[in-house]
């Protein structure tokens, strides 16, 4: 049994999925906790489901069995509404592909999930700006996506994921689209954010040197994570 009052806690886990008469086990009875602040690398061979195990993290997936605790909370115990809500609330996503949305500006990308939220769009509007000059991009925040640098949208995004105050930042990737100047870039922001706000990160990632700037290295291998 683990302590579940860590930040996020992972409790006998298990995802697999069927393709046709094959069962592929992508987490086996997996164990973790993650404490405020820490900043944790998860590294492995591609395929092996380190996204999947993000996106159960995060509320995207529903494990096959197991709990997930965030600040204590018994996750896949609520319901769909309120397992939306805190993810809007307490988690922040970053992808490798951002997934911003093209007909909007910077400063609008990084509202929306405040508007989604319920706040108003005065505080929505303060918060992303006050996002966007601590990512470097105070002056582009009227730019359309299409008219801002790869290295640009992933800040933005950085922005967009943080403008509800989450409790942890979950990033798949999120370097894997850059050249080595603006990955570099990305890395020194996420490492300032840890350390200036507290905040929580677990990455998945293939970059070694990113993995490096974490306090903590695991690997997931055969289904389980193993520290490195």
């Amino acid at each position: 049994m683990v302590n579940k009052e860590g930040c996020i806690v992972l409790e006998n886990i298990s995802k697999s999925y069927k393709t046709g008469e094959t069962v592929l086990e992508i987490l086996k009875n997996v164990d973790f906790t993650v404490n405020k602040g820490e900043k944790i690398a998860v590294t492995g061979s591609s395929g092996i489901g380190k996204s999947t195990l993000l996106h159960v993290l995060g509320g995207l997936d529903h494990p096959d069995e197991g709990k997930i605790f965030i600040e204590g909370e018994d996750l896949y115990s609520l319901g769909d509404e309120r397992v939306a809500g805190i993810r809007n609330k307490k988690i922040g996503f970053m992808f490798q592909f951002h997934h911003l949305l093209p007909e909007f500006n910077a400063v609008e990308n990084v509202m929306m999930p405040s508007l989604i939220g319920g706040n108003d769009r005065k505080s929505s509007l303060k918060k992303a700006k006050e996002l966007l000059k601590k990512v470097g991009l105070l002056s582009r925040i009227n730019h359309k996506v299409t008219e801002l640098s790869g290295g640009e949208q992933q800040r933005v995004a950085i922005a967009r994921a943080l403008v509800m105050d989450p409790v942890v930042l979950l990033a798949d990737e999120p370097t894997g689209n850059l050249d080595n100047k603006n990955s570099e870039d990305v890395h020194l922001l996420l490492e300032e954010l840890n350390t200036e706000l507290g905040m929580t990160l677990i990455v998945v990632t293939h970059n070694m040197e990113l993995a490096s700037f974490m306090g903590k290295q695991v690997t997931l291998k055969e289904g389980s994570l193993v520290s490195v």
